[in-house]
């Protein structure tokens, strides 16, 4: 134990940041504890936490504070991966994974920016460390697995809120590992899989598309079950803002405020780009090649522990840098190295900023910033402003290179030349149509014939294609009018698969042509061909054609699930249609037998409906989600948006497991209307604690199950007559 005198010493070190009651002085313990009396939380019916400040650095260590009560496990589990260091708790199949990170996210500048910050910003970045610092402290029962207290320079490490959040291009951690392992490097590791339907829907519906003539945003992130809380938070400096925030950060990342709302979408735009270095090895050390000089290559030595046997062992980098970045891979003996931006407190100022936004004008000062990196936005407000931005941090290239490939890193014309004014970029306000929409698709059918032309903007600013999902909302939203909460809700629950619409009837043809030229090999899958000809190709708790569909089509030309496309490549429409054109029975039909087999192999018969299968269920609080067959479970009607499904979910056969179990998709759902009051709806996976002892651990699941929508309670008022519990933190 610490005497006192050293105690306090070290508390003047670090100024007002919290160490935890437990190793402080008495004046720190007595700071704090007033600090947590000028803050008030009301947990409603459902748990959620409306936090009060008097300051917004108040309501900031409250809202840490709840996040904390409600799942402090992904909140440390967050900061350690960001901090790479998640071999310290998983061993050395993540080692490659903390290089990577270790690599693109400073923690020297992270702190930098700490230093640097603004008064008002630091006062936040402070009372996010006190918040986290203090409830450990309060808990001595909860034990981290790794992180026992928090810095306030830590959200300078992961600055916008996207799960993403790391640019790397088209660079893998397979890649990474191969550059930097030994030869002799036995050590296993886990590769990043760039997953091809997660994603999010952002609808905004003006008012002359409402029935109350107010402006309408769907917000509909396609995440990680539970990777987002829900959550108000409020001051009286003027904050007052309700959504999902990712667990650890201190901003609303999907939400609104009494004047305007905003949905993130996930983002294609091309904002890292990889360099082939010419490297030249002389006697005094590595250089590269730059306008005809040599340039010295910049060594970094990183060291990673990683857990084996139960000891931590250190194993260490020696990493490389150009001043394009860190080279992250070699390709045909070439050394690649990436250009990003995967954190900066700017990004930070805006994501606070936007928050607070009183109107369209603030908001668009915040995207001034210029600093988000990997998300679309889409946008409305009570005047009745709808917006789309696609994208924001948009680097100045020659439009005549391909920038999806590595391009010459030894002269100067491939420099970004800064960045693209945000009215440069593609964006649209108010169309005249009255809807704006974003399924992770192109911005050139945002809002129909409304939308931006494609020939108006380089190819790297909007490489994103289209995809069955944006298809099917376009015709959705097109269709619709009289807006009302109730119907934004169902129209984002729309179940049609455009995917299918297509493929099927061209796949009945082909068996319908096998049959008549007297082939006999698929005359087995005659009543399943039937099924699906019949199908009115929606999703649906006892649809069997829906069953078929979905494990047939994970067998079919992987081309055909690709969402996500970079310049010059074809986009999930257009391969779809291209194989669909240039069909053959036996691209298809051994695939849908394969899965007869499988089906009756499993069930004893394949006419099973989707619902039999297709399961939400949550037994435990663990990050790593564990499934029972045997436990219950709740049947959901929805699929994988990769056949353009709206509702998004994410199934797969789990580890000893006949059913699919959910584990991604629709989590936060909210619907806003913007007018003299904010009316809302909203809606969670599950529920919003972490806790299986808690009541609000599964209390929205059957709500879930069938789309119902419980009612925001935004106004305090309404919030006190529907309080559940009332207190300071600590307390």
């Amino acid at each position: 134990m610490r005497s006192i005198n050293n105690t306090i010493v070290l508390v003047l070190l670090i100024g007002t940041n919290f160490l935890g009651l437990a190793q402080v002085s008495r004046t720190e313990s007595i700071r704090l504890t007033q600090l947590a009396k000028r803050v008030t939380i009301i947990r409603d019916q459902w748990g959620i936490a409306h936090v009060y400040g008097k300051t917004d650095a108040d309501a900031v260590f409250g809202m840490l504070y709840a996040q904390c009560e409600d799942d402090f496990q992904r909140v440390e589990m967050n900061y350690i991966e960001k901090l790479g260091r998640l071999s310290e708790i998983k061993g050395s199949a993540t080692l490659y994974n903390d290089l990577e990170t270790r690599l693109l996210i400073d923690a020297t500048e992270a702190k930098s920016d700490y230093q640097k910050a603004a008064p008002w910003l630091k006062k936040l970045l402070n009372s996010y460390a006190d918040g986290i610092n203090y409830y450990l402290y309060k808990n001595p029962k909860v034990k981290p697995l790794l992180l026992t207290h928090f810095e306030p320079w830590f959200p300078l490490l992961w600055t916008d809120g996207s799960i993403g959040a790391i640019s790397t291009a088209d660079l893998t951690t397979t890649e990474l590992k191969d550059f930097y392992g030994n030869s002799d490097d036995k050590i296993a590791f886990v590769a990043k899989e760039k997953d091809m339907q997660t994603g999010s829907n952002g609808f905004a519906i003006a008012p002359n598309k409402t029935a109350s003539g107010n402006a309408i945003l769907y917000i509909n992130p396609h995440t990680t079950f539970y990777f987002r809380p829900e959550i108000q938070i409020s001051s009286e400096e003027g904050l007052q803002a309700y959504g999902a925030v990712t667990w650890g950060q201190f901003f609303v990342y999907q939400g609104f405020n009494e004047n305007c709302g905003w949905m993130h979408t996930s983002s294609n735009v091309d904002v890292a780009d990889t360099y082939i270095e010419k490297i030249v090895r002389q006697k005094d050390g590595l250089f590269y090649e730059y306008e005809n000089k040599l340039l010295p290559v910049k060594e970094k030595e990183i060291t990673i522990k990683y857990l084996e046997n139960g000891k931590l062992v250190p194993k260490i980098f020696t990493t490389y840098f150009t001043h394009h970045g860190p080279v992250m891979a070699q390709r045909e003996c070439k050394w690649i190295s990436l250009k990003s931006n995967n954190r900066s407190m700017n990004s930070l100022i805006q994501s606070w900023e936007r928050t607070k936004s009183k109107n369209f004008a603030e908001y668009q000062r915040a995207m001034d910033w210029k600093a988000n990196t990997s998300n679309n936005t889409v946008y409305a407000d009570n005047k009745g402003n709808i917006a789309y931005w696609h994208g924001n941090f948009v680097p100045i290239r020659d439009p005549q290179l391909n920038w999806a490939q590595p391009v010459d890193g030894s002269i100067a014309a491939t420099e970004w030349k800064g960045l693209h004014p945000v009215e440069e970029t593609v964006h649209l306000f108010n169309p005249k149509n009255g809807w704006l929409q974003n399924c992770n698709s192109t911005p050139f059918s945002v809002s129909g014939n409304e939308s931006p032309k494609e020939e108006n903007y380089p190819p790297y600013m909007a490489p994103d294609g289209e995809t069955f999902r944006g298809i099917n909302a376009v015709r959705t939203l097109q269709k619709g009018g009289q807006y009302t909460l109730d119907k934004i809700i169902a129209d984002g629950y729309n179940n049609q698969l455009p995917f299918f619409e297509e493929l099927i009837p061209a796949t009945v043809k082909q068996f319908e042509k096998s049959r008549q030229n007297g082939e006999t090999k698929y005359s087995s899958l005659s009543e399943a061909i039937q099924v699906l000809a019949a199908w009115d190709f929606t999703s649906s708790e006892n649809s069997i054609a829906l069953t078929l569909a979905n494990e047939w089509g994970f067998k079919i030309d992987p081309l055909l699930r690709k969402t996500y496309i970079d310049q010059g490549e074809l986009d999930q429409v257009e391969n779809s249609r291209n194989f669909i054109q240039h069909l053959t029975a036996e691209q298809v039909l051994p695939q849908l037998q394969e899965v007869i087999t499988e089906l009756t192999t499993q069930f004893g018969t394949w006419k099973m409906p989707w619902g039999e299968i297709n399961r939400f269920q949550r037994l435990s609080g663990e990050i790593d989600n564990r499934f029972d067959d045997a436990a219950p479970s709740l049947p959901i009607s929805y699929t994988s948006v990769l056949w353009g499904a709206l509702p998004a979910f994410k199934s797969a056969y789990q580890k000893d497991t006949k059913k699919r179990y959910g584990y991604s998709g629709n989590s936060f759902v909210c619907a806003v209307e913007f007018g003299d009051k904010v009316k809302a709806k909203s809606l969670l996976a599950g529920g919003n604690s972490g806790n299986p002892k808690s009541k609000h651990f599964n209390d929205q699941a059957e709500m879930y199950q069938k789309a119902q929508f419980k009612e925001v309670l935004f106004y305090k008022e309404d919030v006190e007559k529907n309080t559940e519990r009332k207190y300071h933190p600590g307390e």
